[in-house]
């Protein structure tokens, strides 16, 4: 799909001077940048998913013992 976006000419400018460098082409540097993009997102969702387990806790079934309980079975 094409699509078209405005870029400043001073940073396109630099863009393509770097995509040269890298023999790569500015298409080529632009996925790049958005997938980086995308996945840091998805990075972040999948860390707050996982502290919200880690702050839940996991039930491994059975009971919870009173401090009474934990004592008396030294």
């Amino acid at each position: 799909m094409k699509t078209t976006i405005d870029v400043p000419e001073d940073v396109l400018h630099r863009a393509k001077v770097v995509a040269a460098q890298r023999r790569t082409t500015l298409r080529e540097m632009v996925l790049r940048g958005l997938d980086q993009v995308l996945g840091e997102k998805e990075e972040k969702v999948s860390t707050v998913g996982a502290m919200a387990r880690l702050e839940r806790g996991i039930h491994l079934g059975g009971k919870f013992l009173s401090r009474e309980e934990i004592h008396a079975r030294r």
